[in-house]
């Protein structure tokens, strides 16, 4: 006879992308199992917060089921948060050196990466956010170009993509975002 496990959470995380799935696989696993599934879902324009909220009720309605989406965004603070939300087009259209270029005229290279994560239980229920920022500064692209904008965001002196996977899901955005959803998990199997 097999002994009974304790429940645990599944999440069916949403996203095309193999590095994201990989650092939430990662950072959440084993305590949340999560499945995946790519759904082409179009984006509002707005804040974070409204994007990726519209992003989780679409999806929970297409999935029928619980769902976990995410947005990132990189606020440069010289440019009042821009790109923000939108920085996957801005890296589509200028690349890492024109991200440095929109910083040319400008002292000041902070900025935050800031990424937010909403979980729906499913069609009809309100996303709950979950949000981490990680302060550091824009330099010229170094390390693996791999993974979107990690070469060119430097957080206490080496860029996201100078970092081994694992130091980096120890202080990143995502990882800021997530330790809040576990948390907020943990409240919910013993409530």
């Amino acid at each position: 006879m097999t002994p009974p496990t304790a429940a645990r959470h599944i999440v069916n995380f949403i996203t095309g992308n193999a590095n994201k799935l990989g650092e939430v696989k990662a950072i959440l696993e084993p305590a949340i199992q999560v499945d995946s599934q790519a759904l082409d879902l179009p984006e509002i324009q707005g804040t974070l917060e409204e994007v990726t909220l519209d992003k989780c009720r679409r999806a929970a309605d297409l999935v029928e089921g619980p769902v976990l989406v995410e947005d990132t965004c990189l606020c440069f603070n010289a440019l009042n948060g821009l790109p923000g939300p939108y920085i996957k087009w801005f890296l589509a259209s200028i690349g890492h050196e024109g991200l440095n270029n929109l910083l040319a005229a400008y002292d000041d290279k902070s900025a935050k990466a800031v990424c937010t994560f909403a979980y729906s239980a499913g069609p009809g229920h309100e996303p709950i956010l979950f949000q981490g920022i990680t302060d550091g500064k824009i330099v010229p692209a170094r390390g693996p170009a791999n993974f979107g904008w990690d070469p060119i965001f430097e957080y206490e002196g080496k860029t996201y993509a100078e970092m081994d996977k694992a130091e980096k899901n120890r202080i990143s955005h995502r990882y800021r975002a997530l330790a809040k959803l576990q948390e907020w998990f943990a409240k919910e199997m013993t409530a």
